[in-house]
């Protein structure tokens, strides 16, 4: 091997197998460890870097290893139709995995500039992440924190919410290589780790609780807009809220654009449902049309039939439900990347409560919607969130998990429960610690009758959003910078 070539493999192996190992954390592996181990990592080799570009370099590498296994699942929306669109799989998902991967370049240079050390890096990703969550609509799929859900350590998230966490566990992350040096560190190290990971999680009492029915029709989406399956699977949907239980629900949720009519057109289906619903509302997904334009809306559907309440999804995906920069496109004759029309959806007014008396004032969140924790903390409270989903897009491998394990997160944060209605799964009960309390799993047709646990007194994320995890970062990055001497792991292998 030249040494050109030696050179090449040291600059891009090690950043993009830190970065991919740490992927290991997330679902559906559930690796703790490796987890941890890849931030570690990336933080010890990081913290070698002379200059800041080097730097910005060495976390754009390793965010491309991070991001190009975390979001696998984006090819599969090209496989639907592979015939198509398959041939943009592999660049759909470079250009998000490189994309992303800018947001910890830049946590590369800043790292350097206020010092270069492990715990440098981990502040300043932490605050690139915290960014990627706002800046063009925001995207904060895949923290770091993503991977505590299942551990005691992610309900401090009721706290300091889903980026204080993520500081938290990335500083903890880059002081594992200290411990080389500092011995002492393997005791806070060892207490912290063990508390996160041993320390029981609360569940809520659901005694006396009402009782909600999820519908999963398990609507593949090769198959769910074809003549011969549309009625097929509406009657599959209307079928499994007309069974019969011991205990009647209080609400029947169906997933997002169950019904294959547009509101306008949809008042005989609705009252055909709603008429086999036990004398429970319905709250379901379907499209609606205003003139020119389209909305992908829920509705909450009396026992009479009747429509009582209209919410529309209003944080819309980029290229998925709406063309951003239409015009441009327009000029170079790119359309249908939207998901109806040549522009897709139009978004709604911004998030709004609507009553479902057998429950309580419900706080709608559309598929998308539901990775964003401003869109809760940022509405009037609730008594409970309604998640209406369809992960068919996201296949069979990761996307479904991972979404599941975000709203598991929004419940954390809020201290609220989330009914969740999934087109193909996972579709779930969560109670205000986030606990799955009831599934149907992926791929498989059914319903689920459980009780919704009552929220929690409001937390102190819900009441501060992101703030309190702004302050820590600051904090973080001001530290480091102060004592950017001592804390470098160079430094004190040198010292050593």
């Amino acid at each position: 091997m030249t040494p050109r070539a030696r050179r090449y493999l040291s600059q891009w192996v090690p950043p993009l197998a830190s970065g991919a190992v740490a992927a290991l954390g997330q679902a559906p592996f559930g690796l703790l460890p490796a987890l941890a181990v890849g931030f570690a990592a990336g933080f010890w080799l990081w913290s070698r870097c002379t200059d800041a570009r080097q730097a910005a370099w060495f976390g754009w590498r390793f965010g491309t290893g991070y991001f190009a296994v975390t979001l696998l699942w984006i090819v599969e929306p090209f496989l639907i139709e592979p015939e198509v669109f398959g041939w943009m799989a592999p660049f759909a998902l470079l250009f998000m995995a490189g994309g992303l991967a800018l947001f910890w370049g830049l946590a590369g240079f800043i790292g350097r500039k206020v010092g270069g050390s492990g715990i440098a890096y981990a502040a300043a990703l932490a605050g690139a992440e915290m960014l990627r969550a706002y800046v063009f609509t925001g995207f904060p799929w895949a923290l770091a924190s993503q991977g505590l859900v299942d551990w005691a350590a992610y309900q401090a998230a009721a706290w300091i919410g889903s980026h204080g966490v993520n500081i938290a566990f990335l500083v903890w992350c880059a002081a594992i290589p200290l411990v080389m040096s500092r011995r002492w560190i393997v005791f806070p190290l060892a207490i912290t780790a063990a508390a996160g990971v041993f320390l029981p999680i609360p569940k809520a009492d659901t005694e006396g609780a009402p009782i909600a029915r999820v519908i999963q029709p398990n609507a593949t989406q090769e198959l769910k807009w074809t003549e011969e399956n549309v009625r097929k699977f509406f009657d599959r949907q209307v079928a499994l809220t007309a069974v019969e239980t011991e205990q009647k629900p209080d609400l029947v949720v169906w997933p997002e654009t169950a019904v294959p009519f547009l509101l306008e057109y949809a008042d005989p289906a609705l009252g055909y449902a709603a008429a086999r619903a036990h004398g429970a509302e319905l709250l379901v997904g379907i499209q609606r049309s205003d003139g020119y334009h389209y909305y992908n809306s829920a509705v909450v559907v009396t026992p009479e039939g009747k429509v009582d309440a209209v919410y529309d999804k209003y944080h819309l995906v980029p290229f998925g439900e709406y063309m951003p920069f239409q015009a441009l496109f327009d000029r170079y004759g790119i359309t249908g990347l939207a998901a109806i029309g040549v522009g897709g959806y139009s978004a709604g007014t911004g998030p709004m409560l609507v009553t479902a008396p057998g429950i309580g004032k419900v706080l709608p969140l559309i598929c998308y919607e539901a990775i964003f924790p401003q869109n809760i903390f940022s509405a009037p409270r609730p008594d409970v969130i309604v998640h209406l989903t369809n992960d068919a897009w996201f296949g069979k491998f990761s996307g479904p998990y991972q979404h599941l394990a975000i709203v598991r997160m929004r419940a954390i944060e809020s201290g609220l429960s989330v009914i969740r209605s999934a087109n193909t799964g996972i579709s779930a009960v969560i109670d205000p610690y986030g606990n799955v309390l009831g599934s149907i799993p992926l791929g498989q047709q059914g319903l689920l009758d459980m009780p919704v646990p009552p929220a929690r007194k409001a937390t102190l994320y819900s009441r501060t959003g992101d703030w309190l995890g702004l302050l820590l970062i600051l904090m973080i990055v001001a530290t480091a910078f102060r004592f950017r001497g001592p804390i470098s792991v160079d430094a004190d292998a040198a010292e050593a």
